[in-house]
């Protein structure tokens, strides 16, 4: 398998949200590797944006860029495709070409991110 990224890094607030989630969509840790081996793919190293990926903008951080994938293809959600509701958020280290996983949530239990995990670990006071 050929590497995307330098690394791809995952926050322990990342982890324990793919647990919870896991336990209801089984499918989850597999549709997650296909996430990053395609969709980042395209839109980080072909640079084709399919209208999946989002930068979130508000959020007063210039470096790393925070984006919100709201395309995700979860296959234990039939018959959604990748309007699935399954969000991720994750941070782009380009100089780096590194990902760091920050947030994933069922759009089903919360609108929106936890803006405050973002900004308390990237925002420089």
């Amino acid at each position: 398998m050929e590497k995307i990224f330098n690394d791809i890094k995952r926050l322990a607030e990342f982890e324990t949200d793919l647990k919870k989630l896991s336990r209801r969509y089984q499918s989850l840790h597999d549709d997650l590797k296909i996430f990053i081996d395609k969709q980042l793919k395209l839109y980080h190293k072909l640079h084709i944006d399919n209208g999946g990926i989002f930068p979130i903008s508000n959020l007063g951080v210039e470096y790393p860029k925070i984006y919100k994938a709201k395309k995700f293809a979860c296959k234990s959600l039939k018959g959604k495709g990748v309007m699935s509701g399954i969000r991720v958020i994750y941070a782009y280290f380009e100089d780096k070409d590194v990902i760091e996983l920050v947030e994933i949530y069922y759009k089903g239990d919360k609108e929106s991110e936890e803006k405050e995990r973002a900004l308390r670990r990237y925002k420089k006071w």
